[in-house]
């Protein structure tokens, strides 16, 4: 077992996000595209601004108040729509160096749209080498179809029906399964290589072993994308964290 892992701490991801301040369609002044993780937990740290993160899982609905200082996080599963309230921004925090931004994710579509990958991809697709106008309406006309969705389960699981949320939970789990290799190779260089990485540590050290601390290094890096269309907002990524 090798006691050397040189990633970012623990193998989560970190981006920077400024939360979309266009209209939405329930009459709020700005709020991201609703969808849920699969394999990942994520967390924000606020770092700007006021909103809420509103979440629904099968125990219900709910608001988080989101403000400078403010630290939230939500596992697997957890339908969540960011609202800007005003100057939002938030470094998030993602398990499985930054699975959620490589996959795992699910808009909440309406369910023909979840019928197969390569719908769902056409459906979900923003074109990288558009004019950012072009850009702009794409990523407004999903987050605003996902939305429709995500209202429409809500309403749903108040009125005490669970059906629709089952069905949209069953639809995404069977729309990532081709990609679920690929996930768990991402996870075994990453989280799985450093709790590894740890364990071995540790069992050197009970042994008066300190050979590893001699490959002691520093790394530092600056975002490799700026102001990329992401589901809740514009993006600074940091890919390979």
């Amino acid at each position: 077992m090798s006691t050397a892992y040189d990633g970012f701490p623990g193998a989560v991801g970190v981006s920077r996000l400024t939360v979309y301040d266009w209209p939405t369609v329930d009459d709020l002044p700005g709020g991201g595209t609703p969808h849920l993780h699969l394999t990942c937990t994520e967390g924000y740290v606020v770092t700007a601004g006021r909103g809420t993160v509103q979440t629904l899982t099968t125990a219900g609905y709910r608001e988080t108040p989101l403000e400078p200082g403010t630290v939230a996080w939500f596992t697997p599963g957890t339908i969540h729509r960011l609202t800007n309230g005003g100057g939002l921004e938030i470094t998030v925090v993602m398990q499985n160096s930054g699975l959620p931004e490589a996959g795992d994710a699910v808009l909440t579509l309406p369910q023909d749209l979840l019928a197969d990958p390569g719908t769902y991809a056409d459906a979900v697709r923003i074109p990288a080498d558009a004019p950012e106008a072009e850009q702009v309406a794409a990523a407004r006309a999903r987050r605003d179809l996902a939305t429709h969705r995500f209202l429409r389960l809500r309403e749903a699981a108040e009125s005490g029906d669970p059906r629709p949320l089952a069905a949209f939970q069953e639809a995404a789990a069977a729309l990532v399964r081709p990609r679920l290799d690929a996930w768990e190779q991402r996870w075994r260089e990453g989280a799985h290589a450093a709790a590894q990485a740890t364990r071995a540590q540790l069992d050197a050290l009970r042994t008066q072993d300190a050979h590893h601390l001699t490959g002691a290094r520093v790394t530092a890096t600056g975002p490799t994308a700026r102001g990329r269309f992401g589901m809740c907002g514009r993006l600074d990524v940091y890919p390979g964290i």
